[in-house]
């Protein structure tokens, strides 16, 4: 594992010393970068202070921040693709109108799982719960009457559109791929123990709902 992040962190030390200082100080690479930055930073932090205000400090781990490695090299992927576009391509990030559309979904998507965590109160958890509990209730007001799990919409519309954000062609394409294929594996496992916790209940909600995600049933 330390092998693997010494080789991670020291290709994009290779890959970021060919970039053009020019381009990266720009007002382009500035304002986008600094979009993407702020993006991540409230994105987690809210994710995490929600976490503590509804379930209490001491039931909130570090998990509740949604950080893991697998993320981390997602996003040093995204930053490296985006300096060696704005360096050799650096015309390819001048489409605002594709940038703000991004950012649009951003704001959108994290709009969307902050609504979902807040209707759903105890019942919103970060790890799925295979044991049901005495608070764990069903769901299906508000933003739930629309979709089966809207945090997970609304991560995949965020987690996309930051990548549309930064005109990253390649990242975009590979985050919806990834964020899409983990959706579609954890949305049928969840919904296992949904099904015996709440009977025909779930089932029926199910049929008249949508699970949020695009083509998951």
């Amino acid at each position: 594992m330390i092998q693997l992040d010494s080789d991670i962190f020291s290709i994009s030390y290779q890959l970021l010393s060919a970039v053009k200082m020019t381009e990266i100080f720009s007002y382009t690479a500035c304002r986008q970068l600094s979009q993407f930055v702020a993006a991540i930073h409230f994105f987690h932090a809210s994710e995490y202070a929600l976490a503590v205000r509804i379930h209490g400090r001491t039931n909130v781990t570090l998990n509740s921040l949604l950080i893991s490695k697998s993320y981390i090299i997602a996003m040093i992927g995204s930053l490296i693709e985006y300096c060696l576009e704005i360096t050799f391509f650096p015309e390819l990030k001048e489409y605002w109108w594709i940038s703000n559309l991004g950012l649009t979904m951003v704001i959108i998507g994290e709009i969307i799982r902050k609504v979902a965590i807040i209707t759903a109160g105890r019942s919103f958890t970060h790890l799925i719960k295979i044991h049901h509990e005495e608070h764990h209730r069903l769901v299906t007001n508000g933003i739930y009457g629309f979709v089966r799990h809207p945090g997970y919409c609304g991560f995949f519309i965020w987690s996309v559109g930051s990548q549309i954000m930064l005109l990253n062609p390649v990242c975009t394409l590979g985050f919806a791929v990834v964020v899409w294929k983990f959706f579609a594996g954890r949305i049928p496992y969840e919904e296992f123990f949904l099904k015996q916790f709440f009977d025909g209940e779930y089932d029926e909600y199910a049929q008249r709902v949508p699970s949020g995600v695009p083509f998951v049933k």
